[in-house]
Protein backbone atom coordinates (compact mmCIF):
# COMPACT_ATOMS: atom_id res chain seq x y z
CA UNK A 1 0.00 0.00 0.00
CA UNK A 2 1.45 3.36 -1.02
CA UNK A 3 2.15 5.91 1.69
CA UNK A 4 0.54 9.34 1.49
CA UNK A 5 3.18 10.86 3.68
CA UNK A 6 5.45 13.48 2.12
CA UNK A 7 9.09 12.38 2.47
CA UNK A 8 10.95 14.47 4.98
CA UNK A 9 13.70 16.64 3.59
CA UNK A 10 17.23 16.22 4.96
CA UNK A 11 18.30 19.00 7.32
CA UNK A 12 20.23 21.88 5.79
CA UNK A 13 24.00 21.69 5.94
CA UNK A 14 25.65 23.88 8.58
CA UNK A 15 27.82 26.80 7.49
CA UNK A 16 30.93 25.30 9.08
CA UNK A 17 30.43 21.96 7.32
CA UNK A 18 29.70 23.67 4.00
CA UNK A 19 32.81 25.86 4.24
CA UNK A 20 34.92 22.83 5.18
CA UNK A 21 33.68 20.95 2.11
CA UNK A 22 34.27 23.93 -0.18
CA UNK A 23 37.82 24.50 1.08
CA UNK A 24 38.57 20.78 0.78
CA UNK A 25 37.92 21.10 -2.96
CA UNK A 26 40.18 24.13 -3.41
CA UNK A 27 43.49 23.47 -5.13
CA UNK A 28 46.20 26.12 -5.19
CA UNK A 29 46.49 27.48 -8.71
CA UNK A 30 49.57 25.88 -10.34
CA UNK A 31 50.73 28.90 -12.33
CA UNK A 32 53.14 31.46 -10.91
CA UNK A 33 54.62 34.69 -12.18
CA UNK A 34 57.46 36.98 -11.22
CA UNK A 35 56.27 40.43 -10.15
CA UNK A 36 58.19 43.52 -9.10
CA UNK A 37 57.64 44.18 -5.41
CA UNK A 38 56.45 47.67 -6.32
CA UNK A 39 53.48 45.94 -8.00
CA UNK A 40 53.02 43.01 -5.62
CA UNK A 41 50.69 44.47 -2.99
CA UNK A 42 47.88 41.98 -2.30
CA UNK A 43 49.54 39.10 -4.16
CA UNK A 44 50.29 35.69 -2.62
CA UNK A 45 53.85 34.36 -2.40
CA UNK A 46 54.50 31.18 -4.35
CA UNK A 47 57.77 30.50 -2.49
CA UNK A 48 59.41 31.02 0.87
CA UNK A 49 61.33 34.30 0.94
CA UNK A 50 64.75 33.53 2.46
CA UNK A 51 67.19 36.23 3.49
CA UNK A 52 70.69 36.15 2.06
CA UNK A 53 71.99 38.71 4.56
CA UNK A 54 71.69 40.09 8.05
CA UNK A 55 69.35 43.03 8.68
CA UNK A 56 70.85 45.31 9.76
CA UNK A 57 74.07 44.11 8.11
CA UNK A 58 76.33 45.61 10.83
CA UNK A 59 75.89 46.88 14.36
CA UNK A 60 74.73 50.48 13.94
CA UNK A 61 73.62 53.46 15.95
CA UNK A 62 69.95 54.06 16.64
CA UNK A 63 70.64 57.65 17.75
CA UNK A 64 72.58 60.74 16.78
CA UNK A 65 75.32 61.05 19.40
CA UNK A 66 78.75 59.66 20.28
CA UNK A 67 80.11 56.12 20.09
CA UNK A 68 82.19 55.47 23.22
CA UNK A 69 84.07 52.85 25.25
CA UNK A 70 82.53 52.31 28.70
CA UNK A 71 85.98 51.78 30.20
CA UNK A 72 86.81 55.40 29.37
CA UNK A 73 83.85 56.71 31.43
CA UNK A 74 84.51 56.23 35.16
CA UNK A 75 81.95 58.86 36.10
CA UNK A 76 79.47 61.35 34.68
CA UNK A 77 81.23 64.42 33.33
CA UNK A 78 84.15 62.49 31.84
CA UNK A 79 85.74 64.11 28.78
CA UNK A 80 86.73 62.35 25.54
CA UNK A 81 88.44 63.61 22.42
CA UNK A 82 86.36 63.21 19.26
CA UNK A 83 88.69 61.66 16.66
CA UNK A 84 86.25 60.80 13.86
CA UNK A 85 82.86 61.58 12.39
CA UNK A 86 80.71 58.70 11.04
CA UNK A 87 77.57 59.54 9.04
CA UNK A 88 75.19 56.85 7.80
CA UNK A 89 76.60 54.99 4.82
CA UNK A 90 80.23 55.33 5.92
CA UNK A 91 82.48 53.24 8.19
CA UNK A 92 84.81 54.45 10.92
CA UNK A 93 88.06 53.13 12.35
CA UNK A 94 88.71 51.55 15.73
CA UNK A 95 88.37 53.69 18.85
CA UNK A 96 91.44 54.00 21.02
CA UNK A 97 91.55 54.72 24.74
CA UNK A 98 90.06 58.10 25.59
CA UNK A 99 88.44 58.57 22.19
CA UNK A 100 84.83 59.03 21.03
CA UNK A 101 83.33 59.06 17.55
CA UNK A 102 80.65 61.53 16.47
CA UNK A 103 78.03 59.17 15.02
CA UNK A 104 74.66 59.53 13.32
CA UNK A 105 71.57 57.32 13.17
CA UNK A 106 72.15 54.25 10.99
CA UNK A 107 75.93 54.59 10.88
CA UNK A 108 78.04 51.46 11.64
CA UNK A 109 79.48 51.22 15.16
CA UNK A 110 83.29 51.56 15.02
CA UNK A 111 85.38 48.67 16.40
CA UNK A 112 86.03 49.03 20.12
CA UNK A 113 82.88 51.04 20.88
CA UNK A 114 80.37 49.35 23.17
CA UNK A 115 77.74 52.06 23.67
CA UNK A 116 76.30 55.20 22.13
CA UNK A 117 75.52 58.32 24.15
CA UNK A 118 72.79 60.39 22.55
CA UNK A 119 73.81 63.96 21.90
CA UNK A 120 71.25 65.34 24.39
CA UNK A 121 73.27 63.67 27.18
CA UNK A 122 76.53 65.29 26.13
CA UNK A 123 78.12 68.73 25.84
CA UNK A 124 80.52 69.73 23.07
CA UNK A 125 83.24 71.82 24.72
CA UNK A 126 84.78 74.97 23.25
CA UNK A 127 87.90 75.01 21.11
CA UNK A 128 90.18 75.83 24.07
CA UNK A 129 89.47 72.35 25.41
CA UNK A 130 90.67 70.56 22.29
CA UNK A 131 93.16 67.70 22.70
CA UNK A 132 95.81 67.26 20.02
CA UNK A 133 93.71 69.27 17.59
CA UNK A 134 90.56 67.21 18.21
CA UNK A 135 87.29 68.58 19.66
CA UNK A 136 86.30 67.35 23.11
CA UNK A 137 82.92 66.07 24.29
CA UNK A 138 81.77 65.87 27.89
CA UNK A 139 79.54 62.87 28.70
CA UNK A 140 76.99 64.02 31.27
CA UNK A 141 74.97 60.79 31.58
CA UNK A 142 76.75 57.45 31.86
CA UNK A 143 75.52 54.92 29.26
CA UNK A 144 74.95 51.22 29.79
CA UNK A 145 76.52 48.35 27.87
CA UNK A 146 75.13 48.25 24.31
CA UNK A 147 72.98 51.38 24.77
CA UNK A 148 71.49 52.72 21.51
CA UNK A 149 73.23 50.05 19.43
CA UNK A 150 71.15 48.06 16.95
CA UNK A 151 72.82 44.67 16.60
CA UNK A 152 73.51 43.02 13.26
CA UNK A 153 70.71 40.59 12.47
CA UNK A 154 68.37 41.78 15.22
CA UNK A 155 65.65 42.27 12.58
CA UNK A 156 66.52 39.43 10.16
CA UNK A 157 69.25 36.81 10.32
CA UNK A 158 70.89 35.35 7.23
CA UNK A 159 69.04 32.18 6.19
CA UNK A 160 65.79 33.15 7.92
CA UNK A 161 62.47 32.57 6.16
CA UNK A 162 61.25 36.14 6.43
CA UNK A 163 57.95 35.55 4.58
CA UNK A 164 56.59 32.01 4.14
CA UNK A 165 54.93 30.68 1.01
CA UNK A 166 51.24 31.62 0.96
CA UNK A 167 51.74 35.01 2.62
CA UNK A 168 49.49 37.71 1.22
CA UNK A 169 51.81 40.65 0.64
CA UNK A 170 50.95 44.00 2.19
CA UNK A 171 52.85 47.31 2.45
CA UNK A 172 54.86 46.16 5.49
CA UNK A 173 55.85 42.82 3.97
CA UNK A 174 56.82 44.54 0.71
CA UNK A 175 59.19 46.71 2.73
CA UNK A 176 60.58 43.62 4.43
CA UNK A 177 61.18 41.95 1.07
CA UNK A 178 63.01 45.06 -0.11
CA UNK A 179 65.13 45.09 3.06
CA UNK A 180 66.67 41.73 2.10
CA UNK A 181 67.38 42.94 -1.42
CA UNK A 182 64.46 41.44 -3.33
CA UNK A 183 63.25 43.44 -6.32
CA UNK A 184 61.03 40.64 -7.72
CA UNK A 185 58.95 37.96 -6.02
CA UNK A 186 57.29 34.80 -7.34
CA UNK A 187 53.54 34.92 -6.75
CA UNK A 188 50.51 32.78 -7.57
CA UNK A 189 48.74 34.10 -10.63
CA UNK A 190 45.42 35.82 -10.06
CA UNK A 191 42.28 33.65 -10.13
CA UNK A 192 40.24 34.20 -13.29
CA UNK A 193 36.58 34.62 -12.41
CA UNK A 194 33.59 34.88 -14.75
CA UNK A 195 30.72 36.83 -13.18
CA UNK A 196 27.10 37.17 -14.25
CA UNK A 197 23.66 37.84 -12.81
CA UNK A 198 20.38 36.22 -13.78
CA UNK A 199 16.93 37.75 -13.79
CA UNK A 200 14.53 39.24 -16.34
CA UNK A 201 13.73 41.91 -13.77
CA UNK A 202 17.28 43.29 -13.75
CA UNK A 203 18.15 46.58 -15.44
CA UNK A 204 21.56 48.19 -15.71
CA UNK A 205 21.95 51.62 -14.10
CA UNK A 206 22.06 54.23 -16.82
CA UNK A 207 20.12 52.13 -19.32
CA UNK A 208 16.70 53.31 -18.15
CA UNK A 209 15.84 56.38 -16.08
CA UNK A 210 14.15 55.67 -12.73
CA UNK A 211 10.87 57.26 -13.85
CA UNK A 212 10.80 55.03 -16.96
CA UNK A 213 11.29 51.72 -15.13
CA UNK A 214 8.66 49.11 -15.92
CA UNK A 215 6.71 47.57 -13.02
CA UNK A 216 8.74 44.88 -11.28
CA UNK A 217 12.10 46.01 -12.70
CA UNK A 218 15.05 46.70 -10.42
CA UNK A 219 18.57 47.96 -10.98
CA UNK A 220 21.30 45.34 -10.83
CA UNK A 221 23.22 46.27 -7.68
CA UNK A 222 24.82 42.85 -7.09
CA UNK A 223 26.94 43.08 -10.23
CA UNK A 224 28.74 46.15 -8.93
CA UNK A 225 29.59 45.10 -5.40
CA UNK A 226 30.48 41.53 -6.43
CA UNK A 227 32.90 42.76 -9.06
CA UNK A 228 34.48 45.11 -6.52
CA UNK A 229 34.77 42.31 -3.96
CA UNK A 230 36.40 40.02 -6.52
CA UNK A 231 38.95 42.67 -7.40
CA UNK A 232 39.72 43.20 -3.70
CA UNK A 233 40.23 39.44 -3.39
CA UNK A 234 42.94 39.64 -6.05
CA UNK A 235 41.01 38.27 -9.04
CA UNK A 236 40.88 38.99 -12.75
CA UNK A 237 37.18 39.44 -13.53
CA UNK A 238 35.29 38.78 -16.76
CA UNK A 239 31.93 40.53 -16.39
CA UNK A 240 29.31 38.70 -18.48
CA UNK A 241 26.47 41.01 -17.48
CA UNK A 242 22.87 39.82 -17.13
CA UNK A 243 21.60 36.46 -18.40
CA UNK A 244 17.85 36.03 -19.14
CA UNK A 245 15.75 33.71 -17.00
CA UNK A 246 15.63 30.69 -19.30
CA UNK A 247 17.49 27.40 -19.40
CA UNK A 248 18.98 27.58 -22.94
CA UNK A 249 20.61 30.98 -22.35
CA UNK A 250 21.84 29.92 -18.93
CA UNK A 251 23.40 26.74 -20.36
CA UNK A 252 25.05 28.68 -23.17
CA UNK A 253 26.65 31.27 -20.90
CA UNK A 254 27.76 28.73 -18.27
CA UNK A 255 29.39 26.55 -20.89
CA UNK A 256 31.29 29.49 -22.36
CA UNK A 257 32.22 30.88 -18.94
CA UNK A 258 33.78 27.58 -17.86
CA UNK A 259 36.42 27.93 -20.56
CA UNK A 260 39.46 29.90 -19.48
CA UNK A 261 38.21 30.65 -15.97
CA UNK A 262 38.96 29.11 -12.61
CA UNK A 263 35.61 30.06 -11.09
CA UNK A 264 32.19 30.95 -12.46
CA UNK A 265 30.31 33.11 -9.94
CA UNK A 266 26.62 33.82 -10.41
CA UNK A 267 24.04 35.87 -8.57
CA UNK A 268 20.42 34.67 -8.53
CA UNK A 269 18.75 31.62 -10.04
CA UNK A 270 19.87 29.04 -7.46
CA UNK A 271 16.67 28.84 -5.42
CA UNK A 272 13.70 26.52 -5.99
CA UNK A 273 11.42 28.68 -8.17
CA UNK A 274 10.30 27.75 -11.68
CA UNK A 275 12.40 30.63 -13.05
CA UNK A 276 15.55 29.57 -11.22
CA UNK A 277 17.54 27.91 -14.01
CA UNK A 278 21.13 28.09 -12.78
CA UNK A 279 20.94 24.99 -10.57
CA UNK A 280 19.57 22.63 -13.27
CA UNK A 281 21.97 24.10 -15.82
CA UNK A 282 24.99 23.40 -13.59
CA UNK A 283 23.77 19.87 -12.94
CA UNK A 284 23.45 19.33 -16.70
CA UNK A 285 26.97 20.60 -17.45
CA UNK A 286 28.70 19.26 -14.37
CA UNK A 287 27.53 18.62 -10.83
CA UNK A 288 26.75 20.35 -7.53
CA UNK A 289 28.66 19.34 -4.42
CA UNK A 290 26.34 21.22 -2.09
CA UNK A 291 23.22 23.34 -2.25
CA UNK A 292 21.57 25.39 0.47
CA UNK A 293 23.09 26.22 3.84
CA UNK A 294 21.52 26.68 7.25
CA UNK A 295 22.29 30.38 7.49
CA UNK A 296 20.38 33.64 7.29
CA UNK A 297 20.75 35.51 5.04
CA UNK A 298 22.24 33.30 2.35
CA UNK A 299 20.43 29.96 2.42
CA UNK A 300 20.35 29.32 -1.38
CA UNK A 301 24.10 29.00 -1.90
CA UNK A 302 25.44 26.45 -4.40
CA UNK A 303 28.89 25.02 -5.08
CA UNK A 304 30.06 22.59 -7.74
CA UNK A 305 32.04 22.11 -10.95
CA UNK A 306 31.36 22.70 -14.64
CA UNK A 307 32.32 20.58 -17.66
CA UNK A 308 33.33 17.53 -15.65
CA UNK A 309 34.15 14.78 -18.15
CA UNK A 310 34.66 12.03 -15.59
CA UNK A 311 35.68 11.73 -11.97
CA UNK A 312 39.36 11.26 -12.87
CA UNK A 313 39.67 14.66 -14.52
CA UNK A 314 39.64 18.05 -12.91
CA UNK A 315 36.69 20.28 -13.73
CA UNK A 316 37.23 23.04 -16.25
CA UNK A 317 35.96 25.52 -13.65
CA UNK A 318 34.58 25.68 -10.16
CA UNK A 319 31.06 27.03 -9.79
CA UNK A 320 29.59 29.13 -7.00
CA UNK A 321 26.03 30.38 -7.06
CA UNK A 322 24.99 33.21 -4.75
CA UNK A 323 21.45 34.23 -3.80
CA UNK A 324 19.85 37.09 -5.70
CA UNK A 325 18.93 39.20 -2.67
CA UNK A 326 21.78 41.70 -2.26
CA UNK A 327 22.49 41.24 1.46
CA UNK A 328 22.41 37.46 1.04
CA UNK A 329 24.80 37.75 -1.87
CA UNK A 330 27.14 40.06 0.05
CA UNK A 331 27.25 37.90 3.19
CA UNK A 332 27.67 34.56 1.41
CA UNK A 333 30.47 36.03 -0.69
CA UNK A 334 32.36 37.00 2.46
CA UNK A 335 31.75 33.74 4.30
CA UNK A 336 32.12 31.25 1.42
CA UNK A 337 33.57 32.78 -1.76
CA UNK A 338 36.32 34.92 -0.27
CA UNK A 339 37.90 32.09 1.80
CA UNK A 340 37.77 29.85 -1.29
CA UNK A 341 39.54 32.48 -3.42
CA UNK A 342 42.18 32.90 -0.72
CA UNK A 343 42.74 29.13 -0.72
CA UNK A 344 43.15 29.09 -4.52
CA UNK A 345 45.97 31.60 -4.05
CA UNK A 346 47.71 29.56 -1.39
CA UNK A 347 46.68 31.29 1.80
CA UNK A 348 46.69 28.76 4.61
CA UNK A 349 44.69 30.72 7.21
CA UNK A 350 41.39 31.85 5.73
CA UNK A 351 39.01 32.16 8.68
CA UNK A 352 38.33 35.62 10.09
CA UNK A 353 38.47 35.98 13.87
CA UNK A 354 35.44 37.43 15.70
CA UNK A 355 35.55 40.06 18.44
CA UNK A 356 33.48 39.72 21.60
CA UNK A 357 31.47 42.94 22.02
CA UNK A 358 28.37 43.80 24.03
CA UNK A 359 25.01 44.22 22.32
CA UNK A 360 23.11 47.47 22.87
CA UNK A 361 19.75 45.97 21.90
CA UNK A 362 17.31 43.14 22.52
CA UNK A 363 16.76 40.46 19.88
CA UNK A 364 14.04 38.23 21.36
CA UNK A 365 13.02 36.24 18.26
CA UNK A 366 16.03 34.46 16.80
CA UNK A 367 15.85 32.30 13.68
CA UNK A 368 16.31 28.55 13.65
CA UNK A 369 19.22 29.14 11.26
CA UNK A 370 22.55 30.69 12.17
CA UNK A 371 22.01 34.39 11.55
CA UNK A 372 24.26 37.29 10.56
CA UNK A 373 22.84 40.55 11.89
CA UNK A 374 23.97 43.90 10.52
CA UNK A 375 25.20 46.15 13.31
CA UNK A 376 27.19 49.31 13.95
CA UNK A 377 29.54 50.15 16.82
CA UNK A 378 28.34 53.16 18.78
CA UNK A 379 30.25 55.80 20.74
CA UNK A 380 30.30 53.62 23.86
CA UNK A 381 31.84 50.70 21.97
CA UNK A 382 28.76 48.46 22.05
CA UNK A 383 26.71 47.39 19.03
CA UNK A 384 23.50 48.89 17.66
CA UNK A 385 21.21 46.78 15.47
CA UNK A 386 19.91 47.98 12.11
CA UNK A 387 16.10 47.98 12.47
CA UNK A 388 15.36 46.13 9.21
CA UNK A 389 17.29 42.86 8.83
CA UNK A 390 15.65 41.86 5.52
CA UNK A 391 18.00 40.24 3.00
CA UNK A 392 16.91 42.79 0.41
CA UNK A 393 17.84 45.88 2.41
CA UNK A 394 21.30 46.82 1.14
CA UNK A 395 21.27 50.00 3.23
CA UNK A 396 21.82 47.78 6.27
CA UNK A 397 25.27 46.87 4.91
CA UNK A 398 26.15 50.48 4.08
CA UNK A 399 24.98 51.71 7.50
CA UNK A 400 26.58 48.82 9.37
CA UNK A 401 30.27 48.30 10.01
CA UNK A 402 29.98 44.57 10.63
CA UNK A 403 27.78 41.62 11.51
CA UNK A 404 26.94 39.62 14.59
CA UNK A 405 27.33 35.88 14.12
CA UNK A 406 24.33 34.69 16.12
CA UNK A 407 23.83 30.93 16.70
CA UNK A 408 20.60 29.17 15.88
CA UNK A 409 17.67 29.96 18.23
CA UNK A 410 19.78 32.20 20.49
CA UNK A 411 17.99 35.31 21.73
CA UNK A 412 20.08 38.39 22.54
CA UNK A 413 19.54 40.70 25.50
CA UNK A 414 21.05 44.12 25.92
CA UNK A 415 24.47 43.72 27.54
CA UNK A 416 25.08 40.20 26.18
CA UNK A 417 28.49 39.51 24.70
CA UNK A 418 28.19 38.60 21.02
CA UNK A 419 30.53 37.51 18.21
CA UNK A 420 31.22 40.50 15.97
CA UNK A 421 32.91 40.43 12.55
CA UNK A 422 33.89 43.90 11.26
CA UNK A 423 33.47 44.50 7.55
CA UNK A 424 36.94 46.07 7.56
CA UNK A 425 38.47 42.62 8.07
CA UNK A 426 36.48 41.23 5.13
CA UNK A 427 37.15 44.13 2.79
CA UNK A 428 40.89 44.65 3.28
Amino acid sequence: MASNQTPQRAPLMSLDEALSQVLAQARVLPDTESVAILDADGRFLAEDLISGLQVPPQDNSSMDGYAVRLEDLPMAGAKLKVTQRIPAGQSGHALLAGEAARIFTGAPIPPGANAVVMQEDTQALDTESQQEGHPVVQVNVLPTQGQWIRRSGEDVRKGDIVLPKGTRLNPASLGLAASIGRAQVSVIRKPRVALFSTGDELVMPGAIAPEAMRPGAIYNSNRFFLRALLLRAGCEVTDLGIVPDNLPDTLKVLKAAAQGHDLVLTSGGVSVGEEDHVKPAVEQLGHLNLWQISMKPGKPFAFGQLNVQDTSKQAAAYFMGLPGNPVSSFVTFQLMVRPFLMALQGQVETASKPYLIQANFDFPKPDKRREFLRVQRNASGSLDLFPNQSSGVLTSVVWGDGVIDNPSLQAIKQGDWVRYFPFADWLQ
